[in-house]
């Protein structure tokens, strides 16, 4: 597959993120420990054992969707007490969405096994579908490239409810059909296309909703590398949340504060925030007339945002014991409550959720919940043969096309510019400025304030110039299609839109080029990039409390 499809794997990443993911000490100092550092993952690991006593492992393992006969026998292993999870999560999105929900998948595989292999006990990757998340505009489409070099959209239509309701409350109609089939007709004809299209027919059905399609579609994908599913509107999951969710509605004046706290020193110390801190805010959002909408705090009593509908507190209370389903927990939030239900070494994640959880701290430790280590997830891209001799032709890399286009179309046209044109431009400035300076000194005797007019007319003349030499790279472009085709070519499959490939195309384009073994490549890749783990030192058994 080498000689077809070239992967560059990386972190390219800017901000607290990059910052974190790159092992900085500045951003190091915000985070529970240093995910480059194996000694951070072994403390982590004695951290969990001390606080999941052996009920609370095997009320973690009853809420797992374990596809595979090995992945429920290392999570049986767990529930004794001889391993640890790691997770990532991510709002479903239509046949997977875009790239990056396949690579958070993937690098947390690649995670697990290093786990494994430095702590010689069981690790499990899980992934968390964010089935509670409610914008809808977010999840309703995929974007795929065409033979046609295209990138194209594929939507369903929009259900009642969408953008209020959480996404686990909205079964699909007919027109997942109709966008499967279409999805289809757009897909390269290979070897592989049957029996991808099979898995997504037998999973994407009316009826069915987008959590649904994901956990069962990436079950499909993942289930033989040992991944584990957990919805979050899970009923079970529910119940086990109750009481961090209580928590945070006793505490939410509190815990604003200590994530204010937290803010502003993040600010100082150079840092935006990625999760605005709302004054009053609560961090749960409940169900109620306008949809899913955001908890605020006023006074004693507690009201929806949206619907301003009030809700006293022991209202509340009352309703996550009988309805814990129509109460969730926000971004921050969030990593709390599944620190608090699985016994979970570290969260994948990506670059802005990198930065978000150096807010965290302060609520882990308002919850008494000791903090997970974070890994930044792989980022990848995927370069085909065809994509990679447009490039050569170009002389471009990978990076380059992150530019604007109009920029990488000039900077073509300046290239394939006739070098009589070039040097006669660049004469004609060296000359214009020789003679403006000649001319500003000879006048100089006759009138200093000659210099201003004569300063003038010489920018006049340089902005006539630019005019020009804009119209002849117009012409320029004209002549050379061909290179411009290979340019909207290249960019269309690695920057699609202008943002990074796995940001927006999905990836069954390229499993149905490559196959199932892509997986296992993009796994090895990741492997020869996480560091070196060193001897295996971890005794569960001595760790875990009877």
């Amino acid at each position: 597959m080498a000689s077809r499809l070239e992967v560059q794997v990386g972190r390219p990443w800017t901000g607290l993120g990059g910052a974190y993911a790159r092992g900085e000490p500045n951003a190091l100092r915000w985070y529970a420990g240093n995910w480059q550092d194996p000694d951070a993952w072994r403390t982590r690991a004695r951290e969990v054992a001390e606080c999941f006593t052996p009920d609370a492992r095997a009320r973690s393992v009853e809420l797992l969707d374990a596809p595979a006969r090995a992945t429920r026998e290392k999570l049986r292993r767990v529930a004794a007490g001889d391993g640890f999870m790691v997770s990532t999560g991510q709002q479903p999105g239509l046949f997977t969405g875009p790239g990056y929900t396949l690579l958070k998948a993937l690098s947390t595989v690649a995670l697990a096994r290093w786990l494994e292999g430095l702590l010689a006990v069981p690790v499990v990757p899980v992934f968390w579908v964010a089935s509670e998340d409610h914008d809808w505009a977010e999840v309703d489409h995929v974007d795929l490239v065409g033979a046609d070099n295209e990138l194209h959209r594929v939507s369903l239509p929009e259900p009642a409810g969408a953008g209020a309701q959480p996404l686990h409350r909205l079964p699909l109609g007919t027109g997942v059909e109709s966008a499967l089939d279409e999805f289809a007709g757009l897909l390269p004809q290979t070897e592989f296309t049957s029996e991808y299209l099979d898995v997504l027919r037998e999973t994407w059905r009316p009826g069915v909703t987008i959590n649904d399609g994901v956990r069962t579609t990436l079950g499909s994908l993942l289930g033989d590398h040992g991944v584990a599913f957990l919805d979050a509107a899970d009923p079970v999951l529910k119940r086990r949340s109750v009481p961090v969710l209580e928590a945070e509605l006793r505490g939410a004046g509190a815990h604003e504060a200590g994530l204010a706290a937290r803010g502003a020193e993040l600010h100082a110390s150079g840092w935006p925030l990625q999760v605005p801190i709302l004054e009053e805010g609560v961090n749960l959002f409940v169900e109620g007339p306008a949809g899913r909408e955001r908890l605020y705090r006023n006074g004693e009593v507690f009201r929806l945002r949206k619907s301003d509908t009030p809700l006293p507190m022991d209202d509340l209370f009352a309703r996550l014991r009988s309805e814990p389903s129509t109460i969730s927990p926000n971004v921050l939030l969030r990593p709390v409550v599944e620190a608090s239900v699985l016994p979970t070494l570290g969260f994948v994640t990506g670059p802005g959720e990198t930065a978000y959880h150096a807010q965290l701290a302060p609520l882990f430790a308002s919850h008494a919940t000791p903090q997970p280590l974070v890994f930044p997830r792989f980022s990848v891209t995927l370069v085909e043969g065809k994509v990679a001799k447009a490039l050569d032709n170009l002389d471009l890399d990978v990076a380059s096309l992150a530019h604007p286009v109009h920029e990488l179309m000039a900077r073509l046209a300046r290239e394939e510019m006739p070098e009589p044109v070039t040097r006669a431009l660049a004469e004609l400035r060296t000359a214009l400025d020789r003679g403006t300076a000649e001319l500003v000194e000879a006048s100089r005797p006759v009138d200093p304030t000659l210099a201003g007019p004569v300063s003038h007319a010489r920018s006049v003349t340089l902005a006539a110039l630019r005019g020009t030499e804009r119209k002849i790279l117009q012409a320029v472009k004209r002549r050379n299609e061909t290179r411009l085709r290979q340019l909207e070519k290249a960019r269309v499959h690695l920057f699609p839109r202008g943002a990074p490939q796995e940001r927006v195309t999905s990836p069954l384009y390229y499993l149905v080029r490559y196959g199932p073994s892509l997986l296992e490549e993009l796994l090895e890749h990741f492997a020869r990039n996480l560091p070196a783990p060193g001897p295996a030192d971890y005794v569960a058994s001595s760790a875990t409390p009877e």
